[in-house]
């Protein structure tokens, strides 16, 4: 599926990708500032997050309570190697059965598992963005 999107789709979107993805582990593949974070918010609101959905930069994983369970949220800009990921059971978090959103998961490409989710995000001026998964 392919979406073409400016912020004021951002609910729209949130809701066709949690329709429409196979898997709750989605990789989000995209270069820096492109609205990664900005879109994983809004489909945590989707789920039903109330807490303040922030990016994990320097924490690696933020956790959320969800209305349907655990939300798990990965950025891996920061990591140098992929024993970082492994060393606070980053596996566990993939078999935990929530969801599972991953920010620059070719940081950690051999510890994921086969069934996800890539979200392809590309800036096609400063207001439209294209997805596609």
């Amino acid at each position: 599926m392919t979406i073409e999107y400016t912020l004021q789709d951002l609910p729209d979107v949130a809701e066709k990708i949690i329709s429409n993805v196979t898997s709750k582990i989605i990789l989000f593949d995209a270069e820096m500032a492109v609205g990664k974070t900005t879109l994983i918010k809004e489909i945590c609101k989707h789920l039903g997050v109330k807490d303040i959905i922030s990016s994990p930069t320097y924490s690696l994983v933020n956790e959320y309570e969800s209305k349907e369970g655990l939300v798990y949220h990965f950025d891996f800009y920061r990591i140098k190697e992929e024993e970082e990921a492994y060393q606070i059971g980053f596996e566990e978090y993939l078999d935990s059965d929530a969801w599972v959103f991953i920010e620059w998961p070719k940081k950690v490409n051999r510890l994921l598992p086969e069934n996800c989710v890539t979200i392809t995000i590309d800036l096609l001026d400063d207001k439209k963005r294209v997805l596609s998964f």
